[in-house]
């Protein structure tokens, strides 16, 4: 089962499970907990668009709204620069927000250095985060990727989305928006050249042709000639033999 109807079936369990909870503010905290500490859930912002959980903003709950939206859109260095307003994070917690973080670094940049991820994912020393690369962001498949230990450096090949910060779907819309009319553009240049191939064809093939038909009529010229040469071949007799005389 790949990753992404994982993703579909985990959001749905917990969407379901957040749904029927009203007016337990306790509750829905007890749920955003458990959500974002799921080994295999990567995806919040469905779970945070309910109105139920929407409504913990104001309560003595609200702290974990917060922390849904920080697990939704955060990373672990914005985390520990707010960590004194959000609730206390477990150490499946900490992972999992160390793997987001992975995944928006990912996102920005397609060769990323150890220096850059140890200071982001606090981690001490290479051997510490290329066991994390591999054993829980590789193996689990929300990345794949190559370590150069040479350059020490990570060059991702694939990483899983995240949720869409607020404003960022229409610089996606615009990004998406220039891409299309790159596309188009390239489309009807592909097919110019297209047309441009066919019409150099046609013009190929009508100078084949026209060569072959001249190349005819030169054989069909020589051949005349050489039988109107033979018909002018005379015999004459000298003595007691024949002797043969070509007229021009």
């Amino acid at each position: 089962m790949d990753i992404e109807q994982k993703q579909a079936e985990h959001i749905d369990h917990f969407v379901k499970q957040a749904s029927t909870i009203k007016g337990s503010s306790s509750y829905l905290a007890n749920v955003i907990v458990e959500a974002t500490s799921h080994p295999s859930l990567f995806a919040f912002s469905e779970i945070l668009s309910l109105p139920n959980i929407l409504e913990l903003q104001g309560t003595e709950h609200s702290i974990y709204l917060d922390l849904l939206q920080m697990f939704a859109h955060g990373t672990w260095s914005e985390y520990k620069s707010s960590a004194s307003n959000l609730p206390q994070l477990t150490p499946d917690q900490i992972l999992k927000l160390k793997q987001l973080t992975m995944l928006t670094l990912a996102e920005a940049n397609k060769v990323l250095s150890y220096d850059v991820l140890m200071h982001e994912l606090d981690v001490v020393n290479v051997r510490e985060l290329e066991d994390f690369l591999i054993n829980e962001c590789m193996y689990v498949g929300i990345v794949r990727g190559k370590l150069d230990q040479l350059r020490r450096c990570f060059e991702v090949q694939f990483a899983a989305g995240r949720d869409l910060r607020p404003g960022q779907l229409g610089n996606m819309i615009h990004t998406l928006s220039d891409w299309l009319g790159t596309s188009d553009n390239l489309l009807i240049s592909i097919q110019d050249k297209i047309k441009w191939a066919d019409t150099m064809s046609e013009l190929d093939k009508k100078h084949k042709k026209e060569n072959e038909e001249r190349l005819e009529e030169v054989k069909n010229a020589l051949s005349l000639k050489k039988l109107q040469t033979v018909s002018r071949l005379t015999w004459t007799s000298e003595g007691t033999g024949f002797s043969l005389n070509l007229v021009e």
